[in-house]
């Protein structure tokens, strides 16, 4: 019930959301733009202890070896603290810049309530979603670890918050 795959198809952009401490989809937004799903990657970031989130990804997927030119950076506002605000911000983006098609990356566990959330802001963007690996989930065991349970439970809880209108 949490997880959303829709496949990579070609799209305008790739757009990477913001909360991954591990990487996890960064990496994967890059490996798609570099096989030619869509010209760039954009990476939404919020405000952190120094500068936006955005630019620490971008730094950690070319140290990965991924080229600069893969990637823009979409620095979120300030006080933007959930997926329907990141949907609704960054959906104004899209439309400013033409982008009608992208593929939505985000970590496996949050694809379903990313995607409703998305088009239910968004309903005129085509979005596909792509998951990415979470180190410390994984569909086939998270009842088995710690990490695994609590990644359930909050982003159940998140789920239901969001049912309710967030």
């Amino acid at each position: 019930m949490l997880v959303e795959d829709d496949g990579a198809q070609k799209a305008d952009a790739i757009l990477v959301l913001a909360g991954d401490d591990f990487g996890q989809r960064i990496i994967k937004g890059a490996e798609l733009a570099k096989a030619g799903y869509a010209p760039f990657v954009l990476v939404s970031g919020m405000i952190a202890l120094v500068g936006h989130g955005s630019d620490m990804t971008i730094e950690y997927a070319e140290r990965k070896g991924f080229s600069p030119a893969l990637f823009r950076a979409v620095p979120l506002p300030p006080n933007t603290d959930s997926t329907r605000q990141e949907a609704d911000y960054l959906g104004k983006y899209l439309k400013e810049n033409k982008l009608q098609r992208i593929l939505l990356v985000t970590s496996v566990y949050h694809t379903r309530r990313a995607a409703r959330l998305w088009r239910i802001e968004n309903p005129s963007l085509e979005i596909d979603v792509v998951p990415a690996p979470d180190p410390y989930f994984s569909t086939d065991g998270w009842w088995k670890t710690r990490a695994g349970k609590k990644t359930f439970f909050y982003e159940w809880m998140k789920t239901f918050s969001a049912w309710l209108g967030e």
